[in-house]
């Protein structure tokens, strides 16, 4: 039996409960009937997190008999996590702290079509940036420290830490911010295991580039690298109350979808699922940058270019109901920056094209601009918090790098 690791298990159940409670807080005994765990377990739990800084008292809470009831709440400033969102023609980088509340923000002009190491020069300058800033200090992010350890480079064999195979382990560094590390989403394909990009739609130079482990050498910092569409899913799939199946269709510069069935996000073997905007829906049609025509972004981003966001929501809706009837998800949620624009246009589109065909699966938008980069900074969040979370962060490419 693995006793660290099973150790570290349960106190990523506790930080999760914790985290689920809120500013309220939860006690002691109800963190042991909700984890199964035994009251000396939780309170030895509860006592290494205080030590550390992750937990705090939050006040008292009436008990049916005795003394009142400690109540314990999660310390959110403890830790912190970068999202990188590295668009087409855009860069947004932001700081999240432990429940995943954005604390900093830049963004910048950017194009893909500079090249890699142009655009991975500006990546890194805005994060060391970021770090800096929020640390009040101008050194550029040098005095953030890591707090998440990791034994491996995060591929599909790596054994990982020798306290904890294949989950997150929290640990001690020098003074400054507490950075978890960075997670990067950029438009796919890619390869979510070794942390590089496919042909990227338009930008094919960007094939077979190793982002993932240039970006952990530059920074000093564990990285894990996704899709745009799939950080966002999963931030999404990690905010109360979110539904068990479901799409997040991102129509921005290009066309894709996240998509989180049975409560955990589908990413496929190759991480090629939610290749939405690739789907062929007009035979012989508009010229695609991937090499198809007919294709669905093609026509979507054509449309929204002359103007029609109302034809271009008819389109989406055409791939959204392929959806429903494929996978039969709970509800279809709109996102990106066309959507935006005209969010009511594209939903009541959506809707129209799904209920024309008998469809009556619910549609939304989600309303931040900057969903991507906070799915994107729960890459490297999601695991500190144990079972669901780390089972739905082990379907996004595993551990992170280690820290170089």
């Amino acid at each position: 039996m693995n006793v660290p690791a099973l150790r570290s298990h349960n106190t990523a159940l506790v930080l999760d409960l914790l985290r689920g409670a809120g500013e309220g807080g939860i006690s002691r005994l109800e963190l042991a009937e909700r984890t199964g765990l035994t009251p000396q377990a939780v309170s030895k739990i509860t006592a290494r997190l205080r030590a550390d800084g992750l937990a705090a008292e939050a006040g008292h809470r009436a008990s049916t008999g005795g003394k009142p009831r400690t109540v314990l709440r999660l310390v959110p400033s403890a830790a912190h996590a970068v999202g990188v969102h590295l668009d087409r023609d855009e860069l947004t980088v932001l700081l999240t702290d432990l429940a995943g509340t954005t604390v900093a923000l830049r963004r910048r002009p950017t194009d893909l079509g500079a090249g890699a190491g142009p655009v991975l020069d500006a990546v890194t300058e805005e994060v060391r940036a970021l770090l800096g800033e929020y640390d009040g200090g101008g050194g550029g992010g040098a005095g953030a420290r890591t707090v998440l350890g990791s034994g491996g480079s995060g591929g599909p064999d790596d054994p990982g830490g020798p306290d904890d195979p294949g989950t997150a382990v929290l640990g001690v560094g020098g003074s400054g911010t507490a950075v978890l590390g960075v997670g990067v989403a950029m438009p796919g394909p890619l390869d979510h295991r070794a942390g590089v990009p496919g042909r990227v739609t338009g930008f094919p130079e960007w094939a077979g580039h190793p982002v993932r482990d240039e970006l952990a050498r530059r920074l000093g910092l564990p990285v894990v690298l996704d899709k745009d569409t799939n950080a966002a899913a999963l931030g999404l799939a990690l905010r109360p109350g979110a539904p068990g199946s479901f799409a997040y269709v991102h129509l921005g510069t290009g066309l894709g979808a996240g998509l989180v069935l049975g409560g955990a996000p589908l990413r496929g073997d190759r991480t090629g699922a939610g290749e939405l905007g690739h789907q062929t829906v007009q035979l012989d049609g508009l010229p695609c940058g991937c090499g198809g025509r007919g294709c669905l972004e093609a026509l979507c981003l054509a449309a929204v270019a002359r103007g029609e966001r109302a034809g271009a929501a008819r389109i989406l809706g055409v791939g959204a109901a392929n959806l429903v009837r494929l996978l039969d998800i709970d509800q279809v949620l709109l996102g990106g920056r066309a959507v935006l624009a005209a969010p009511e246009v594209f939903a009541d589109g959506v809707r129209d094209v799904l209920t024309g065909l008998g469809l009556t699966t619910p549609v939304g938008v989600v309303a931040e601009r900057d969903a991507v980069a906070e799915g994107a900074a729960w890459l490297t969040l999601a695991p500190v918090f144990g079972a669901e979370t780390g089972r739905l962060h082990g379907l996004y490419g595993g551990e992170p790098t280690e820290r170089r």
